[in-house]
């Protein structure tokens, strides 16, 4: 509990006991458990009820003695255990405790006396005992609840706690927090961002520099990498540490890093990687607070490297120091203040207010190059290499409030922790743009799957697209466009809209600007009457002064003007100016007079340029007030403009919210996987769900499902059939069939009981020649009309349950049009699922046929995602088709297959 030294109050706090009135206006005293209480525990346990034992302790015991000594008595440091007693006589009527398992969790459990339950006790105990529990640092508790125990069950959820539950063979396992989520969530999370964001600033910000390996030789990693640290201006000291030489590059040296007599904040080690962990170790005894190591050899290389650079982990965090790489190129702050180049690239960057991650050292030198060339300036660069400790989501966060950076740009290779990406940089994104390159588009290592939502996600990049679109990060297809859309989010304001101006002094680019606009979803509105009068006005009688706008020729004075008008218009939202070179004019000339309408703007609007000319970007367009990216052709402008504006909407509309539903049976649900868990329903400890716990599963969590019946024989499916009455499907339950469609273990439009039994006949008889053995059949109502949809999951060990959403049907696997999000959906995540669909004008209605229920398919897709999420043995999951109707949605097939506790993420 609270350690020796905390204070007289603190301790009290502990130990005092807590007066208090039940519901029914019992009195009721809960305090610590001492000693003297054992007797005491002992009669509570003897009084209880067989079934109450059995409940508590998941069996049958006459030992009362151990427990009662146990919480009488519990190990102050690792335990807690409270008692409630009645005001009356002092009796003990309930238990409560909790042992740790670990530094930040504890197993919690409860029993009350017969005679005492259903009045509040338990609750009032799990109030006191998280209360306890978070006052020593425990922020998660655990329980284990058998199936049947329903009223403990009742407890948590009527807590207050948001109670997450899972299955295990024959029991459920409870973990909530012990703080209440909305305000201690946003704690934690600001906590957890406030850490990271020091480390960071502690590798960026060093007072001092040491560089374990540093070399006299120029042309050598430790030779560059200490050059460059010494002619980028860094403004502390930087010590060369090498054990052969007195100096180094005219600096005196030091032969281990013990030696250097001032502080040392950062150490960057080149050295053999069978050198680079003692190093490390040396460091972690100074006092050094970051490292970057340069030198490969770690796990890139395989087995051998792999527990190197475990050995490296260990070293760092025994001591809390953190760790840059291995195996990457350094690191970079370009703020005037700073100046550190800590990284052997030949070129330094022009600061700016880029911040950049790159996992590709090789890839980081050409990036310094390229965004040099275009006038991109950077405010750090960061190389991760194996990112072995401090990852892209610790600079995420410290970019969020680097007030140095306005653009943050990722290349990324892999992502290691998908899900808490997407939660930063859905935040981060709400006020800098997050651009990314992320490799790695083909379908080698797909995940195989059985499932058509399976084949859907598993053989795509679909998810990567989908978590980036839900936490707002601009994804582009190539390095050339990743430049652009940085370069434009970097230097212009954000547009409001889709609206584009395009003003040229040549017919033909501006055509392929408008083409490209149309292609990229953006809109070439024709100009107002006097805006196109004001236009006219000053340019030549030939001149077009619809949009686009063509100048005809190449006047300077005429391109400011234009701007100036253009810009002045509400209905643009932002401005494309091509140029092409002719005889006789300046380009300095037209790029100056670009720069001062710009400069001169009536409002924030994006201009983007085209200089269609082997010069490049004019230096007038770089200024450090007015700097207008440049592109070389049309349609890459535009389609730099087009990821401003994704971003833009992305940002000004509303985040969303995760629904809660109060009418979902969680605790059945988890009984129901429970059992089937202990089935055993393959050698894994999972399996395919038997059709009546696909029902009930759904049935929790409200997913509407067409009637059905099972039958065992074909006489038994005739008469489901007529009960049911009307047309009616038949479908065979045979372990090993998954597609009943390409199995013929389906039969649909069967009316009466007579041609369904004889159906089902034929049925056993055929999949039985194919050595598919009939268990039972399953009867179904037909459901008509509507628009066929699948809605699935795919549970991804990286990036957890993936839901999908396409058109449905037997084709449903071969068709490329899906959109996926990760789970939890918010209501705005379900509506962008269905509307980013190629099909869903199907969905509106057309040729006459009414428009189908698309709040229903949303609702049901918010549903799918609440019950994946609340249960992660759920592997994968087919809803196809799901049948959209002019009233609700309803689910006509569906599968689920469930694996042990290992399937989550």
């Amino acid at each position: 509990m609270q350690p020796a030294e905390s204070t007289a109050s603190s301790a009290t706090s502990q130990d005092r006991a807590r007066d208090t009135i039940l519901r029914d206006g019992s009195p009721i005293r809960i305090r610590p458990a001492r000693p003297a209480d054992e007797a005491g525990l002992v009669t509570f346990l003897q009084g209880l009820a067989v079934e109450s034992r059995r409940l508590r302790f998941a069996g049958l015991s006459n030992d009362f003695t151990t427990p009662a000594r146990r919480w009488a008595d519990p190990d102050a440091d690792e335990s807690c255990s409270l008692v409630a007693e009645t005001g009356a006589d002092g009796r003990i009527v309930a238990n409560g405790s909790y042992d740790r398992l670990g530094p930040d969790a504890a197993e919690v459990a409860f029993v009350v006396a017969d005679d005492w339950q259903g009045r509040g006790v338990a609750t009032l105990l799990l109030e006191e005992l998280a209360r306890r529990a978070h006052d020593d640092g425990i922020e998660t508790f655990v329980a284990e609840v058998l199936p049947e125990n329903v009223r403990m069950l009742d407890v948590f959820r009527a807590s207050g706690f948001p109670v997450r539950l899972r299955a295990e063979p024959g029991a459920m396992i409870v973990e909530f927090p012990t703080a209440l989520t909305g305000e201690a969530r946003e704690r934690f999370e600001r906590r957890e961002q406030t850490a990271a964001a020091a480390a960071v600033r502690a590798l960026l910000h060093p007072s001092a520099v040491a560089v374990i390996g540093a070399s006299r030789r120029r042309g050598t990693l430790g030779g560059e990498l200490f050059h460059n640290l010494l002619m980028g201006g860094f403004t502390g000291p930087v010590y060369p540490v090498n054990p052969n030489a007195d100096v180094v590059q005219s600096v005196a040296a030091y032969r281990t890093v013990a030696e250097i007599p001032g502080p040392v904040d950062l150490a960057v080690i080149v050295l053999p990687p069978d050198a680079t962990v003692e190093a490390a170790r040396a460091c972690a005894a100074r006092g050094v607070k970051t490292v970057v190591v340069v030198s490969r050899g770690f796990a890139e290389v395989g087995a051998e490297g792999a527990a190197r650079q475990r050995e490296l982990i260990s070293v760092c965090r025994q001591s809390g120091m953190r760790l840059v790489g291995p195996n990457c190129m350094g690191v970079m702050n370009l703020e005037p203040a700073v100046r550190l180049n800590a990284t052997f690239s030949p070129t330094l960057p022009t600061a700016g207010r880029v911040g950049f991650l790159s996992q590709s050292g090789a890839l980081g030198l050409a990036i310094i190059e390229h965004a040099n060339r275009l006038g991109l300036g950077l405010a750090s660069f960061i190389s991760i290499g194996n990112k072995a400790d401090l990852s892209g989501n610790d600079f995420l966060q410290y970019w969020e409030d680097d007030p140095s950076c306005t653009v943050i740009a990722l290349y990324l290779e892999s992502l290691g922790n998908p899900r808490k990406f997407a939660r930063i940089a859905r935040r981060v994104g709400r006020t800098k743009p997050i651009i990314a390159v992320k490799s790695g588009r083909s379908a080698a290592g797909a995940r195989a799957t059985s499932s058509h939502t399976g084949a859907r996600i598993g053989a795509s990049d679909l998810t990567v697209d989908g978590l980036f679109h839900q936490a707002g990060v601009v994804r582009t297809d190539t390095l050339g466009e990743f430049f652009d859309a940085a370069a434009v989010l970097a230097n212009q304001p954000l547009p409001a809209g889709r609206r584009v101006g395009i003003l040229t002094n040549g017919g033909g680019p501006g055509i392929l600007a408008a083409d490209a606009c149309e292609a990229d979803g953006l809109v070439v509105p024709p100009l107002a009457e006097e805006v196109r009068r004001e236009l006219a006005a000053f340019l030549p009688d030939e001149a077009a002064t619809a949009n686009p706008v063509d100048t005809i020729d190449a006047d300077p004075d005429a391109f400011r003007r234009a701007i100036g008008t253009l810009a002045a218009w509400d209905g643009i939202d932002a401005l494309v100016v091509l140029f092409v070179p002719p005889l006789g004019t300046r380009v300095e000339d037209v790029a100056a007079a670009i720069h001062d309408a710009v400069a001169a703007l009536p409002r924030p609007i994006p201009v983007v340029a085209v200089f269609m000319s082997a010069g490049g970007a004019p230096e007038a367009l770089r200024g450090p007030e007015v700097r207008v990216p440049v592109f070389s052709y049309p349609e890459e402008a535009v389609r730099a403009l087009s990821h401003a504006v994704a971003y833009a909407e992305w940002r000004a509309a509303p985040p969303g919210n995760v629904p809660a539903f109060s009418d979902a049976r969680t605790d059945v649900a988890t009984a129901v996987i429970a059992a089937a868990l202990a089935r055993a329903v393959d050698a894994a400890g999972g399996g395919w769900l038997r059709p009546e716990e696909v029902a009930a599963l759904l049935d929790c969590y409200g997913i509407r499902t067409a009637e059905w019946r099972l039958a065992a024989t074909a006489e038994e499916a005739g008469t489901a059939a007529a009960e049911i009455g009307g047309a009616v499907a038949l479908k065979a339950v045979s372990p090993g069939v998954v597609h009943k469609a390409e199995a013929r273990a389906v039969s649909l439009d069967l009316v009466g009981a007579d041609e369904v039994a004889e159906a089902a006949r034929e049925m056993r008889r055929a999949l039985a020649s194919a050595g598919h053995p009939v268990e039972r059949f399953f009867v179904q109502r037909m459901v008509t009309g509507g628009v066929e949809m699948l809605v699935g999951v795919v549970h991804d060990r990286l990036f957890g349950p993936v839901v999908a959403c396409a058109g449905g049907g037997s084709e449903a696997g071969l068709a490329r049009d899906v959109a996926v999000r990760i789970t939890p959906l918010t209501d705005r995540d379900a509506a962008e699922l269905v509307r980013s669909l190629a099909m869903a004008p199907l969905l509106a209605g057309s040729r006459g046929t009414p428009p189908m229920d698309v709040a229903a398919l949303e609702d049901l897709l918010l549903r799918v995602s609440a019950m994946v999420e609340a249960h992660p043995e759920i592997a994968e999951m087919d809803c196809n088709p799901v049948i959209v109707l002019p009233e609700g949605a309803v689910v006509v097939d569906a599968r689920i297959r469930i694996e042990g506790t290992a399937a989550a993420p």
